[in-house]
């Protein structure tokens, strides 16, 4: 049996981590052999996820890109990364290094073949990890689609980013800080109206 687990352990990871799907981004549920995989390993993070994954919208994250005015030296880190669609569209399209952050190991798994899908993992990284424990202060731009109250948990963290870091948030904004800007955004995914929040820090409380 023990010998069984490890071959079947060995085929889900050759699968997970070497064969990426042919489309810019992977299906957005877990394949079955990554369950398998999951399943075998008991793979689970310290804690559940604090959102469901929904993924944002293409046509929001390209906007969201160009209202963050990537440009050469900077440090993007998208902190609950799902499929890895931001940090991926950031580096391929601006070149920029970039870091994405979820604590589901399935979406990890997604977001590193997505990475190796598109050819960047020489600029992205994935991390497995709690976004409200890990150290971002290299940050020069931060993305997000969580919820309100999170987005307000993160506001010390943000606040402490350098001088001029721009933070963009999908759909959800932050109770206590006046945004510089708001956008709404019609995707065709959606076929309804979203908004997007762009802050510079430091920001004006409201």
């Amino acid at each position: 049996m023990t010998a069984l687990v490890g071959v079947l352990f060995g085929a889900a990871l050759a699968y997970v981590c070497h064969f990426p799907l042919p489309d810019f981004f992977a299906e957005a549920e877990p394949t079955y052999l990554e369950r398998l995989f999951f399943k075998l390993t008991k793979t689970s993070p310290a804690r559940g996820p604090d959102v469901i994954f929904v993924p944002t919208p293409q046509a929001a994250v390209n906007r969201m890109l160009e209202l963050a005015e990537l440009k050469p030296g900077d440090v993007l880190y998208d902190l609950g990364c799902g499929d890895g669609r931001f940090v991926v569209t950031a580096a391929k399209k601006y070149g920029v290094r970039a870091a994405g952050v979820d604590i589901d190991p399935m979406r990890i798994a997604q977001s590193q073949r997505n990475v190796k899908t598109n050819g960047v993992a020489h600029l992205v990284t994935i991390l497995k990890a709690d976004i409200f424990q890990l150290d971002f202060s290299d940050a020069t731009v931060v993305t997000l689609y969580l919820l309100p109250e999170l987005n307000v948990r993160l506001m010390p963290r943000l606040a402490q980013l350098k001088p001029g870091t721009r933070i963009l948030s999908f759909d959800f904004d932050m109770r206590g800080a006046k945004p510089r800007a708001v956008e709404e955004i019609r995707p065709a995914e959606t076929q309804r109206t979203h908004r997007i929040y762009q802050w510079t820090v430091p920001w004006e409380p409201e």
